[in-house]
């Protein structure tokens, strides 16, 4: 039996081979900078944790077998000279392997067993499965034979170092089935449901269906939005843990969190097609935002950071979803985002700003999102122009949001301070050509060559046309034949791997298209992103990406890059049917 394929081939060096809802994935990457020469079961609870390794073996010899792995979004193959094996999800904790001519090693990751740490591994008397117990994951991963024979089995009950695991290999009519299944203490023995082509066609039908539903729109001239979708549809979560609503991670190799700033625009990407989910995207953050009303920095499956912050960008993203939804948000719907945004826009004019201060400020890189770039060479504790402007930003849609609510006394505060804070940022970081930064304890300004200086353009026509006009030439300048570099090339701290301090980032792209386009800066607005979108095209969908050779770099897989590439990807066809140039949304 040979598996059809179902949709956009990829490189698993690249990509995780995942399903919609499932905390783990197929992958030879075990953490940031380390690849294993087999896949591997890799597990995001409790962390990034690679449980099994999965090695295709010569059924005659017994030896490690020479294959090619080949993927698409509903089918996994490893495929030698003998034989072939598949692997497909039957459902989010659950996958059938499929084997013809080649056996199957299913060994525990760790070698060493210890009290606190490894694996242990067993035979079940109940159902005759075998089971894999992790204590990094706190789960168990039951082996089920559904066909063929287990020609060898180590380790079993063992303690301490050594080899655990089985064989699997065929009986007489060559081919062997086989089901694996992350499950917590206990369940029913595995019942097979479907036969192995049946499950491989669900698999295909359910990537298909969220295709069509995110990037309906698709063409031959958006190549990459099809394995955008399979990047944010196999990097989804369903709610366990801490993560309490369906959450699209970053990413389902390290960067296995979901940062808040990041999911903002995974909810944009979503918004027309899934609404709900996009919904749940956006809310996931708040539902873990503290008394004081910051949102945590990350949330995951076990875990909930309150270290640093993100960037308010949750004004400028809740306006946009609101144009892009199919349909008005609900009046609790609107209190609920009213109630939660007020608090985080509070948690700044309080918590972030000096006595006598107008200006909030940064307590550290981090907190701005730009995490090492060149504006906090001074001082992290810092009062930054992009912070401002995205404050500006998040009043005024408060102001919008309380009109609308019936709170017509507080739209006009939330206005003025707006207006307060635009005024103050022009007075006190525009020196007449350029925005600067200084220090929060006071202090002498300064200016950098990092696009986070030019970040006011997210204000777009609420800022004086000279100053518009002259970030719009400044931005230019950073434009590299793919994209926005996010430390001049020219300057001193430029790093082709620095993170902020070069490298093309899908946020601040596209941030500053849309200030672009309400700055009246049509065509740099295009260029930028036509430029990216070419970018994903050939490069595909990582971290960030090296401004002059435009090499992926760092995690390859991110998913707040994929829903960039739809974000414009859409935008650009609509724009090219209308003939007008609408914003994001």
């Amino acid at each position: 039996m040979t598996a059809a394929p179902t949709g956009p081939p990829f490189s698993v060096h690249d990509i995780p081979f995942s399903t919609q809802g499932s905390w783990f994935g197929i992958s030879p990457v075990l953490a940031e900078k380390t690849r294993a020469e087999d896949l591997h079961l890799v597990s995001h609870q409790n962390g990034m944790h690679a449980v099994l390794r999965l090695v295709p073996l010569d059924a005659a010899t017994g030896d490690h077998a020479e294959t090619r792995v080949e993927a698409t979004p509903g089918l996994l193959s490893w495929t030698g000279a003998a034989g072939r094996i598949d692997l497909t999800y039957e459902s989010p904790d659950t996958v059938r392997v499929y084997g013809e001519q080649l056996s199957l090693r299913v060994a525990a990751a760790a070698h060493a067993l210890t009290p606190f740490s490894g694996t242990y591994f067993y035979r079940d008397p109940v159902d005759d499965a075998h089971v894999f117990t992790s204590y990094e994951t706190g789960r168990r991963y039951r082996i089920t034979v559904l066909s063929g024979t287990v020609a060898d089995v180590s380790g079993s009950q063992s303690l301490g170092g050594g080899e655990r695991g089985l064989t699997v290999t065929a009986e007489a009519d060559g081919s062997w089935e086989v089901a694996v299944e992350e499950l917590d203490s206990a369940r029913r023995p595995f019942r097979s449901s479907a036969a192995f082509g049946e499950v491989v066609e669900a698999a295909r039908q359910s990537f298909t269906e969220f295709a069509d539903t995110v990037a309906p729109w698709r063409s031959a001239a958006t190549p990459a939005a099809e394995l955008a979708a399979y990047v944010v549809w196999s990097a989804s979560v369903r709610p366990t843990g801490l993560v309490t609503r369906p959450a699209v991670l970053m990413s389902k190799h390290w960067m296995d969190k979901v940062w808040s700033w990041d999911h903002c625009f995974n909810a944009l990407a979503l918004a027309p097609g899934c609404p709900g989910l996009s919904w749940d995207q956006f809310s996931l953050s708040f539902d873990h935002q503290d008394e004081s009303g910051a949102l945590p920095d990350s949330v995951t499956h076990s875990e909930v950071l309150y270290n640093f912050v993100k960037p308010p960008i949750h004004g400028w993203a809740f306006g946009h979803l609101r144009r892009r939804f199919p349909e008005p948000l609900t009046p609790a719907q609107l209190t609920e985002a009213y109630d939660r945004l007020t608090r985080w826009t509070d948690f700044w004019l309080t918590t972030r700003r000096a006595p006598g201060a107008v200006l909030p400020h940064y307590q550290h890189g981090n907190d701005s999102g730009w995490d090492n770039a060149s504006t906090f060479a001074p001082g992290h504790v810092a009062v930054t122009a992009d912070l401002a402007a995205l404050l500006i930003l998040q009043l005024d849609e408060l102001a919008r949001l309380a009109g609308e609510l019936g709170f017509p006394e507080d739209s006009r505060r939330r206005t003025e301070t707006a207006d307060a804070i635009q005024v103050a940022l022009l007075d006190e970081l525009w020196d007449g050509t350029r925005f600067l930064s200084r220090p929060a304890h006071g202090g002498a300004p300064s200016h950098s060559a990092s696009l986070l200086d030019l970040m006011p353009i997210v204000l777009g026509d609420r800022l004086p046309d000279k100053v518009r006009d002259r970030l719009a030439e400044q931005i230019e300048a950073h434009l590299t034949a793919f994209g926005l570099a996010t430390e001049h090339p020219d300057s001193p701290h430029y790093e082709p791997d620095g993170y902020w301090r070069g490298p093309i980032w899908a946020p601040a792209t596209v941030l500053i298209e849309d200030g672009l386009r309400r700055a009246g800066h049509e065509r740099l607005a295009d260029e930028i992103s036509a430029r990216f979108r070419t970018l994903c095209e050939i490069s595909g969908f990582a971290e960030n990406f090296d401004a002059l050779t435009g090499q992926g770099l760092r995690d390859r897989a991110y998913t707040w890059t994929a829903s960039s590439y739809l974000l414009l990807a859409r935008d650009h066809l609509r724009r090219a049917d209308t003939g007008t140039a609408p914003t994001v949304a």
